[in-house]
């Protein structure tokens, strides 16, 4: 059943109300947080931004409604669970380019490769399987082999705006190509077939299998014309990068900015805001069902082909989306640098200090 205007407005006033108290109750006890300085109100500003960003994006979407019976999703809990990561990813065809757009967005010239894939996922995913047209923004030099990083964008991005988060400019001025894939359900996509993430545990392993199997993809296709290669996720991008530097052996780095562990369980961990209209949904992301789905795709789970000192992840004190939890879990499993931001989820992507940890990591990798 839909929600109209009416009943929906109840559940947008109480969560806008709620913003402030929640970002202030998130740092009340926090140690490093000293609110009448400067850096106090700037991670004040960042909770708030965190707070106010699920609100607008958990209650001005649809409505939590269950796409299926859980019990719809049981075979394939089974099979994906029984697989494991390494036989449920299957090795993707090679990238043939199928369109080439250019033009110039942020004052760089950006070239945007279309191309046909089939993600090739298991049967009990079959109806999420067929072929469809991946995007991959590319900005790179002229010339013989280059550093590449590919970066995978985070939930509600794949457009323009990756160019900043990526800081793709400067970034190209080091001397680095850089390829940002779109993700289905994104940017240019948004409006395409598949749609991912949402409230359908089955669609959101499925989308996020198919969107490893178009990074993969995108890595083969750059390898030859690579000296090195890092594979970088941000928040929703980050398992996809995580799983990618585990299947792919030519990933020379990867590194992931505010993980996320388990996409069904945090989209559940969001749906209070919708009261009881939500807990049906909330259950059913949570089940153990949901879990098994999610085991192929667990970023907890992937040992990563570059070694330890080639894996950086940058976490948030006070991420109020993903948490800070998976980020030590995650530097718990691989080892490697783990880097703080002492803001939120959104804020690392203005902070100079992470810019600098990027800059900083990205020049060992080319240097060893």
């Amino acid at each position: 059943m839909t929600m109209g205007s009416a009943q929906r407005a109840p559940h947008i006033i109480r969560g806008l109300a709620g913003v402030l108290p929640r970002a202030v109750g998130a740092l009340r006890d926090s140690p490093d947080w000293a609110a009448a300085s400067p850096r106090g109100m700037r991670q004040l500003g960042e909770v708030l931004f965190d707070e106010l960003t699920l609100t607008g994006m958990t209650l001005l979407a649809p409505a939590p409604v269950l796409a299926r019976p859980l019990s719809e999703c049981a075979a394939a809990a089974e099979e994906l669970s029984g697989l494991g990561i390494d036989a449920a990813h299957a090795a993707p065809e090679p990238l043939q380019v199928t369109g080439i757009r250019r033009r110039r967005l942020a004052g760089l010239a950006v070239e945007q490769l279309r191309f046909h894939h089939d993600p090739r996922l298991p049967m009990t995913l079959a109806e999420f399987g067929a072929p469809a047209t991946g995007v991959v923004e590319v900005c790179r030099h002229a010339g013989g082999p280059r550093p590449w990083l590919v970066w995978v964008h985070g939930a509600g991005q794949g457009n323009w705006s990756d160019l900043l988060v990526a800081r793709v400019r400067r970034l190209h001025r080091l001397g680095f190509n850089v390829a940002l894939p779109v993700q289905p359900g994104h940017g240019v996509r948004r409006r395409a077939w598949p749609p991912y993430p949402g409230h359908d545990p089955l669609a959101n392993v499925a989308g996020m299998m198919r969107a490893i199997s178009e990074v993969r993809a995108v890595v083969r296709w750059v390898s030859p014309q690579a000296t090195t290669v890092t594979v970088a996720g941000v928040s929703l991008g980050s398992p996809v990068a995580a799983l990618v530097s585990h299947l792919e052996a030519g990933v020379d780095a990867v590194a992931v900015y505010t993980p996320i562990a388990g996409l069904n369980s945090m989209i559940a961990h969001h749906l209070w805001r919708w009261g009881p209209a939500g807990l049906a949904v909330c259950d059913a992301l949570r089940s153990e069902v949901a879990a098994a789905l999610m085991s192929v795709v667990d970023l907890l789970e992937t040992e990563p082909a570059p070694p330890a000192r080639c894996r950086l992840i940058v976490a948030a004190r006070h991420d109020r989306m993903a948490y800070p939890e998976p980020a030590v879990a995650l530097h718990d499993r691989w080892g490697g640098r783990l880097y703080w931001h002492g803001g939120g989820h959104a804020g690392h992507i203005f902070s100079r200090r992470v810019q600098a940890e990027t800059e900083r990591f990205l020049r060992e990798v080319v240097r060893r």
